[in-house]
């Protein structure tokens, strides 16, 4: 039985890698951030890797149907891969998406189909995807939400999303940065 990472990485290659290749390299990037911080996962690392090569999933054109793509990639997991319940999740909340829901007008949909996991999960993966550009390398929260907010523009649907959720973002970074630093303090 090969392990969620085993699954995920060919599924989002297949799903990303020729049509949005730049879309590709990010979520390898955040993937890669998520191995950085499996010390503080436990058990939880595999799942959180896998759910970060797979985030950005929604936004392929086969599969992006509302134009929302944390919905539409959660929705393909679950319905089309058979996807485990808790990376389907965390794909479908990754990032603040519920903040974006509201002013897409999706977040019913959003919270009726899919919970949460816990703020722990939520907080590693977004943790990951806001330290990383577009391109895939490091990067911090604060150039990432800049970086968003110029390629969308301020006035737009996403660059009001974005700085509507940057205080949460900033916070998720924060807790995962706390969490780090006291795994990395407790005698082995």
């Amino acid at each position: 039985m090969p392990t969620l990472t085993e699954w995920a990485y060919p599924l989002a290659e297949s799903l990303l890698a020729e049509p949005l290749p730049r879309r590709w390299k990010h979520c390898l990037g955040v993937a890669e951030r998520a191995r950085t911080i499996a010390l503080i996962l436990d058990q939880d690392a595999d799942l959180l890797e896998a759910a970060a090569v797979l985030h950005d999933i929604g936004y392929a054109p086969d599969l992006a149907k509302t134009g929302f793509h944390p919905l539409d990639g959660a929705r393909y997991l679950r319905d089309v891969a058979d996807a485990d319940e808790r990376v389907v999740n965390l794909v479908a909340h990754h990032s603040c998406s519920w903040l974006e829901a509201d002013a897409r007008g999706l977040r019913a949909e959003l919270d009726g189909e899919f919970p949460r996991e816990s703020e722990h999960l939520n907080d590693a993966l977004c943790y990951c995807d806001m330290n990383t550009t577009p391109d895939g390398t490091p990067t911090n929260p604060v150039d990432r939400i800049n970086e968003i907010t110029g390629r969308y523009g301020p006035d737009s649907l996403i660059g009001k999303f974005i700085r509507r959720a940057e205080p949460e973002i900033l916070a998720c970074t924060c807790r995962v940065l706390e969490r780090v630093a006291a795994a990395k303090r407790q005698p082995m």
